[in-house]
C-alpha cells in the first residue's frame, strides 16, 4: 500500500452516492472500483485486493455485515469501514465483532471519513462519536465480549436475505450456486429453529435482523448493474 494513496473499493446500492464518494476520495485514495451489492463486493474485493473497503450495510443479495464476515476470513489484510445511516450502537458492535475496522455515519463530515481511512490503514479502529464517545478500545472490547449463541449461521443469513428479497428457491439457489433443495433445507431448518410457521413470519424476522429494509422487496430484483464505471 502506498503511504499516501491506499487502494479503496466502494460499495453502496445508490449509484449517485458512489459517484459522490469517488470524487470525494480521489485526492487522497486510489479508488479501484465501485459495486452496488454485497455479493459483487466480495467478488470485487477478492479480485482487486483493496487496502480499504468503504461499504454500506443495507445492500441487496448480501448485506454489508455478512459480506464483512466473508472478507475477514478470505482477505484478512483488507480493512473494512461501514458508512451507513444506521445509528444503532448494537449494529455498530455487531460490525466490529464481524471484523469491521471502522464505523461512521453518512451524516458525518467528509473529514471524518478521511480520518477513518487513515486510522484503519494504520491498523487502528475508528468509531464515530455519533455512536459512542467512550474510548475506542473500550467499545471494541465490549463488542467482542457479547455472546451470540443461538444466532443464525452465515449461510442461513444469506439464504434468509434472498428469501426476504422475494427470490424463488431456484433464484436463491442460482445466486448461492447450490441446489433448490439446499435452499429449502435451510429455509425450513430456520423456521424450526426460530419457532416460525410461515414464510411471512420468516421474512418479518429478516426485517427485524436488519437483513432487509422496508423497500427491499421483490422489486430489488430489477436489473441493476452490480459494478459501476465512472
Amino acid at each position: 500500500m502506498s503511504a499516501n494513496r491506499p487502494k479503496v473499493l466502494l460499495a453502496d446500492d445508490h449509484v449517485i452516492l458512489l459517484e459522490a464518494f469517488k470524487k470525494l476520495l480521489e485526492p487522497i485514495c486510489h479508488v479501484v472500483g465501485a459495486v452496488t451489492d454485497g455479493r459483487a463486493l466480495v467478488d470485487a474485493a477478492l479480485k482487486l485486493k483493496p487496502d480499504v473497503v468503504v461499504a454500506d450495510i443495507n445492500m441487496p443479495q448480501l448485506n454489508g455485515l455478512d459480506a464483512c464476515e466473508h472478507l475477514r476470513t478470505r482477505l484478512p489484510r483488507t480493512k473494512l469501514i461501514f458508512l451507513t445511516v444506521n445509528e444503532d450502537p448494537e449494529t455498530a458492535m455487531d460490525a466490529i465483532r464481524r471484523g469491521a475496522s471502522g464505523y461512521l455515519l453518512k451524516k458525518s463530515a467528509s473529514t471524518e471519513l478521511f480520518e477513518a481511512i487513515q486510522k484503519v490503514s494504520m491498523g487502528r479502529t475508528y468509531m464515530t462519536p455519533f455512536i459512542s464517545r467512550e474510548p475506542v478500545a473500550v467499545f471494541v472490547a465490549r463488542a467482542k465480549s457479547i455472546k451470540t449463541e443461538g444466532s443464525l449461521t452465515l449461510r442461513q443469513r444469506e439464504v434468509l436475505q434472498l428469501i426476504a428479497e422475494g427470490r424463488s428457491m431456484k433464484e436463491a439457489a442460482d445466486v448461492l450456486k447450490v441446489t433448490p433443495r439446499t435452499i429449502a433445507f435451510h429455509k425450513y431448518s430456520m423456521m424450526e429453529q426460530l419457532g416460525l410457521k410461515t414464510t411471512a413470519e420468516l421474512i418479518r424476522h429478516a426485517t427485524d435482523l436488519g437483513l432487509v429494509t422496508g423497500h427491499a422487496t421483490s422489486s430489488s430484483r430489477l436489473a441493476n448493474p452490480s459494478a459501476c464505471q465512472f
